[in-house]
This record gives structure tokens, sequence and C-alpha cells, in this order.
């Protein structure tokens, strides 16, 4: 008998119920309002908080834009001065020096004059070699294209076809790449007609 009351005896959770039953209307009304305000306030600061961050974003996006242009600047400019166009504008200075170097020693009188050239195309060359630049000696080499542009062909016994008997302008390298290629002549074997003569 005992369990049969127990099985008939209400549940809390049957109690809890029987409670909302006979709440009156007004109250549950006023429950639900005061749960529908709690949930707009939450929405109001969830989308504040979601405006504040898209605001964040593009600011973040704008600085990143500016980044990439000013770099972009930046670059171009680093490439427009660089010392390779400076270098090779100065390479017909030593040109100069050079020629004027053997010009005056030609001459008797003009010794001190051949010292202040010599000096400043040693000092000058010393520059060039500060920055990278290498002069390469090309009499006796093999021709290269990739290091040589051949301006004439002479015959000579003496030299293997296709070596460099004379050399106009001196090549030279930045860093090991080819700046300028040398000016140069280009020995080649004596024709039959010069052979039967001699």
């Amino acid at each position: 008998m005992e369990k049969a009351d127990r099985d008939n005896a209400p549940t809390v959770s049957e109690e809890q119920s029987a409670e909302q039953m006979t709440a009156r209307p007004e109250e549950q009304q006023a429950e639900g309002a005061e749960k529908i305000d709690a949930l707009r306030a939450k929405l109001h600061e969830a989308e504040a908080t979601a405006k504040g961050n898209y605001d964040l974003f593009l600011r973040e996006r704008a600085d990143l834009e500016n980044f990439k242009r000013r770099m972009q600047r930046e670059q171009a400019e680093s490439l427009r001065f660089a010392n390779e166009p400076l270098l090779r504008d100065l390479l017909p200075v030593v040109d100069n020096l050079e020629r004027a170097v053997a010009h005056a020693q030609g001459g008797g009188n003009g010794q001190p004059v051949v010292e202040g050239i010599a000096l400043v195309l040693r000092t000058f060359l010393s520059v060039l070699e500060k920055y990278g630049v290498s002069r390469q000696t090309a009499v006796g080499e093999p021709f290269d294209p990739n290091k040589h542009e051949a301006m004439a062909q002479v015959e000579n016994a003496e030299l293997a076809p296709n070596t460099i008997a004379d050399e106009h302008l001196a090549g030279y390298l930045l860093h090991g790449r080819l700046l300028r290629p040398a000016l140069v002549t280009i020995a080649k074997a004596p024709s039959q007609e010069k052979k039967s003569a001699e």
C-alpha cells in the first residue's frame, strides 16, 4: 500500500508545472518581457561589438594597403637609384683617363701630368673595386661571346684562331656579373695565299 501511495504522490517537476499553471498570465507576460528585454540588450551589445570589430578590420585593411603601396614605391625608388647604372656611366671616365695616360707617356716633358693622371686612375679603379667592379683582361684568352665583343679579326700566325689579339676597351664585372664586355680584336689563321707566299 505504501508503494501505491508513493506512486500517486506528485513529483517535484509536477509540482512546478502545477505552480506555473496556477501563476497568473500577467506574471508570465512580465517574465517573458524581461527575458525578451535581456535578449535584446545582449543582441545590441553583440551588434556593437561586431560593428567595432568591423571598423577595426577596415582600419587594419587600409593600413595594410598603405603599407603595400609605400613598400612598392620604396622598392621602385631603390631600383631606380641602384649602383649599376651609375657604375656603367663612370666606366667611360676610366677609359678617358687610360687614354690620357697612354698619350701623355708618349711626350718627354709631361712626366708630372702622367703621374697625376695615373694616380687619379688608380684611385678611381680602387673605388670601383670597393663597389664590386673588377676589370677583366682579355689579351691572349680564347674569345668568349659572353664576355667579349669582337670588333675586328686579324690574321696572326703566332696566336691560335679565335684567340684575342688586342683589347680596345677592357671588360668589367660587377659582383661576378658582366657589366660591360671587352671590345677586342680576334686572331684568325693566315690565309692560304699568305702561307704559300711565305
